[in-house]
């Protein structure tokens, strides 16, 4: 099987490149300057010279805070990009897999979020990505939205790395303790959306189609992330960091987040029947490589 993914520096995109391989799967991995997400008709030329079974949608504009000033921008990638490469994928007959995220909900929710859960996003990015959303299903019936969450990873820029930079110099971090999500690991959504993608390509039924939650097991808060990370890094070198619990107004940031990004997985378990690991036993196994 062969997948084409769109964006070649990102994080799930380079655990597919990793992951691929053992799966036998070939990974094919494409951004600019051949592929630009703007250029509906660069999209149609390099995407059908590869041949792919499927597509997935995971370049993104990426940058929370800086999309409030920059909202055209994060429209054209997130929204304008997305349904595009949908209408190719449709044009070429197969599935798409289009990454998604738990910012197009307004986190006041008491409970974790279900798939059907009324929308809301605060903020650039989070409405950009919803309109990403919106415009691949408009655009390709044959698709699979993901919303994920707290991506972290050995590759790229993610919360974990963060810390164990910041540890290097501080011995004690303040961290956001109240707001609430599931630490994701882009090595499980890479399995994941391999896994999604031959059953797309096999399995006409329909409930496999549609918009998925596709988040790490357990709950955390950013400052339980930011603990689970320092106990794993005095374990390996002894160094100490200790975590001093703040409110999100304590800081501001340009962009709002979601308060509560609890997503529930059921949906995805009884289409697909996968489950991801629970996200303290992922955040070590990124750390094993990492320190």
């Amino acid at each position: 099987m062969r997948i084409a993914v769109t964006g070649t520096q990102g994080q799930v995109v380079s655990a597919l490149l990793e992951r691929g391989p053992a799966a036998g799967v070939e990974i094919v991995a494409v951004g600019r300057p051949q592929l630009d997400l703007t250029d509906l008709a660069s999209m149609r030329t390099v995407l059908a010279g590869i041949r792919p079974d499927a597509i997935v949608s995971a370049a993104a504009y990426t940058a929370v805070d800086k999309a409030e000033s920059e909202e055209a921008l994060a429209f054209a990638v997130n929204a304008a990009g997305p349904t595009a490469i949908a209408e190719v994928a449709r044009e070429l007959g197969i599935p798409i897999i289009h990454l998604s995220t738990d910012y197009v909900f307004p986190g006041d929710k008491q409970g974790v979020y279900v798939e059907t859960d009324a929308t809301g996003p605060v903020s650039v990015y989070g409405r950009s990505k919803l309109a990403g959303e919106i415009g691949v299903a408009a655009a390709n019936p044959n698709h699979a939205i993901l919303r994920t969450a707290w991506v972290y990873s050995p590759f790229g820029n993610n919360f974990v790395k963060t810390m164990l930079r910041l540890a290097e110099t501080r011995d004690t971090l303040n961290v956001v303790a109240d707001q609430h999500g599931a630490p994701t690991s882009a090595l499980d959504i890479a399995d994941a959306v391999i896994a999604i993608a031959k059953r797309l390509r096999d399995d006409p039924d329909p409930k496999l189609r549609g918009v998925f939650h596709l988040t790490g097991g357990g709950e955390a808060t950013w400052a339980d992330f930011a603990e689970t990370i320092f106990a794993a890094l005095r374990a390996k070198s002894g160094k100490s960091v200790s975590v001093g619990r703040i409110t999100t107004t304590d800081y501001p940031t340009p962009a709002k987040r979601p308060a509560n990004s609890r997503l529930s997985n059921e949906k995805l378990k009884q289409a697909y029947g996968i489950v991801l690991p629970d996200w303290k036993e992922s955040t070590n196994v990124v750390l094993d490589r990492l320190l």
